[in-house]
């Protein structure tokens, strides 16, 4: 009986880590239409990114659900209990990422109907890809248990922030040179806000993952110690391999 009930738990952690990455590819895609809305004026994919909103807000449910019973059924210890504390708060920061996806969409579909001769600013798809990136790089860290490689989503957040920096720059000077765009620049310092914030969730993840594998919360320490020991540990792996 002992045996069948470990077996069914561990089932069910492989079912939750399936059912977050299955959320995160749902946010990503939200990401990556609501940018498309804003680069090509295609106004239709805002539809597509409010549906998904609804299916993430829904995993979100379910999957914090699934979180609650296990760990008031099975009284879970060490690592399987960093998991799941784990995930319980990535979800928050998942879910997050796609209301900035959503925000990004709704902004962009109203710059386009004010202004169909509107020409989005080159920085912000930028901004996204690098903000895209790491959100995927957090995601595959999570699945593989990686700590060097959420390490550098951490590192990663400091390009973002000077993107945000350079785009806020460009977006007032365009402000300054033509007052007539000042509605317009501020629905763009939104959406750079909204690309900047996923970047913030992104690191929050990858600093989840952190912990999730090595117990160690880099939150307020940064990830240098964290990346010497894990190295360390793969160089003395590989030694026993050879």
């Amino acid at each position: 009986m002992s045996e069948h009930t470990n077996k069914q738990f561990h089932t069910d952690l492989e079912a939750t880590r399936s059912l977050f990455l299955q959320m995160g590819g749902l946010v990503e895609s939200m990401i990556q239409d609501s940018m498309e809305v804003l680069a090509t004026g295609d106004v239709s994919l805002v539809d597509n990114v409010r549906e998904r909103e609804k299916e993430v807000n829904q995993l979100e449910v379910e999957i914090d659900e699934r979180i609650g019973l296990l760990i008031a059924r099975n009284q879970p210890t060490a690592g399987d209990l960093r998991f799941l504390l784990s995930v319980s708060k990535m979800l928050t920061d998942m879910e997050r990422c796609g209301d900035e996806a959503d925000k990004i969409a709704k902004v962009a579909r109203r710059l386009y109907e004010a202004d169909s001769g509107y020409s989005p600013v080159v920085e912000l798809r930028h901004m996204t890809g690098y903000v895209t990136g790491m959100l995927r790089d957090a995601l595959d860290a999570f699945a593989r248990e990686d700590p060097l490689h959420a390490a550098k989503v951490v590192r990663d957040d400091k390009e973002v922030d000077k993107e945000w920096k350079g785009a806020l720059r460009h977006i007032i000077t365009y402000m300054i040179e033509d007052p007539r765009t000042i509605s317009r620049s501020i629905d763009l310092i939104f959406i750079a806000r909204s690309i900047e914030r996923i970047g913030d969730h992104a690191k929050n993840m990858a600093e989840r993952v952190i912990y999730m594998v090595r117990g160690d919360d880099v939150r307020h320490t940064g990830v240098k110690n964290t990346e010497r020991t894990a190295r360390g540990e793969a160089q003395v792996e590989s030694k026993e391999d050879d």
